[in-house]
């Protein structure tokens, strides 16, 4: 492999680790801290909810100013804010500092994330774009199958706060890679004439094209459903594992690392063949929906466990299926900006899940709040796929 190709996934694999190490430990503290799912679930919304509402901006910062810039400041930045949450720690005391931090991150990491995703049609031009998705997958898959099991392994030998400060050096090497990856990159990046304004204007034009193209519609309308099940997942597996089952941390570390090696597995599969865009999505859709169903009906940690993996392992296909269909219909000179837009619309589930948990668990308990989401998801594909096959028969009674 190329150095530059090397140095950027090695980058994109420890800006992951170091992010995926917040998000594990952030629900796990607030429910060991308060041993309570609704808190568990209400602290998921507040450190979600921010990384989502910057898409818009973030995309059209990436149309405006250059991608590598955002995304040394993203990282440089994620590292200073962790070494400010922990020395507040160690003035005021108190949990709630890593919240705010990873609510703080997480608009950071939606920075990095718009600059990797104008970037890489451009690093990667002689493969194909599923190809290319696949395998930067694998390294932020890769991210995450060591994430839970670091946290983990830090969280025994330090405080919470010490494994904060670990955090900021993986985003600090994450730079470096960056920077070496500059240094031999041979990228050069094609630029267009911006609006001066960041704000109205790029939401008009993103809008506009999601008006206009029938196949954006779609696809926000399928992430909504996917977004729900990933959301309550991620909201309430710490709860579920470590309460619901009693299993300890580490049971917990092994299970989001098995998502994740399951995932690599898949990705791997799709970087090597070649499948159509409509089974991926129809596919991808179907399992996590089924693994939904599975994780609402299960009675013990095994049973959760297949479900688990089934919402995990098929999130990723899904999410070649969405970026591949809009990277084909989306005007280049207009991608951050409608992508920014695309994803802020796709994700607002996931911290609705947070939400409705931290609302409905204590009364109607956790698994029957999985099961009411998992129905609306099964509504929205059946709405969809009919409403694509009343599409296609139209178009052919036309033709």
């Amino acid at each position: 492999m190329r150095k530059d190709y090397l140095a950027f996934f090695v980058s994109l694999f420890l800006s992951r680790l170091a992010d995926q190490i917040l998000l594990f430990i952030v629900p796990l503290i607030v429910f060991q801290t308060t041993n309570s799912v609704s808190w568990a679930g209400l602290a998921f919304f507040l450190e979600s909810l921010p990384r989502y509402l910057a898409f818009p901006v973030c995309g059209a910062l990436c149309d405006k100013f250059s991608p590598v810039r955002i995304l040394h400041i993203s990282q440089v930045y994620r590292a200073l804010a962790c070494v400010v949450a922990v020395a507040l720690y160690g003035v005021f005391d108190g949990f709630y500092w890593i919240v705010l931090l990873s609510a703080l991150c997480g608009v950071l990491t939606t920075q990095g994330i718009m600059a990797r995703e104008v970037l890489m049609p451009h690093i990667f031009r002689q493969y194909s774009y599923t190809k290319t998705l696949s395998y930067s997958q694998i390294a932020d898959q890769s991210g995450l199958v060591l994430g839970p099991l670091v946290a983990a392994l830090m969280l025994q030998v330090w405080a919470w706060h010490w494994v904060v400060v670990g955090v900021a050096g993986l985003f600090v090497l994450a730079d470096l890679a960056m920077l070496i990856w500059q240094r031999h990159s041979r990228v050069h990046l094609e630029t267009f004439e911006q609006h001066q304004d960041i704000w109205l204007q790029p939401l008009r034009i993103a809008f506009r094209h999601i008006r206009n193209l029938t196949q954006l519609k779609r696809i926000i309308t399928l992430a909504v459903g996917v977004n729900l099940i990933i959301g309550v997942t991620l909201a309430t597996s710490a709860a579920m594992v470590t309460g619901h089952f009693a299993a300890d941390k580490d049971a917990y570390a092994l299970l989001q690392a098995a998502g994740a090696v399951v995932t690599i597995a898949i990705l791997f599969y799709l970087a090597r063949c070649s499948l159509p865009l409509k089974v991926l999505g129809g596919l991808s859709y179907s399992m996590i929906a089924l693994g939904a169903l599975i994780t609402a009906l299960s009675p013990g940690l095994m049973t959760y466990a297949v479900g688990f993996l089934l919402v995990t392992g098929f999130d990723k296909m899904f999410n070649v299926y969405l970026r591949s269909t809009r990277q084909r219909v989306i005007p280049v000179q207009d991608f951050g900006k409608t992508v920014g837009v695309l994803t802020l619309l796709n994700n607002l589930a996931q911290p609705l899940a947070g939400l409705l948990i931290a609302l409905l668990a204590a009364p109607w308990g956790t698994q029957t709040v999985i099961l009411l989401l998992t129905g609306i998801t099964a509504l929205i594909g059946v709405a969809v796929a009919s409403g694509w096959h009343a599409t296609v028969k139209a178009e052919l009674d036309v033709g």
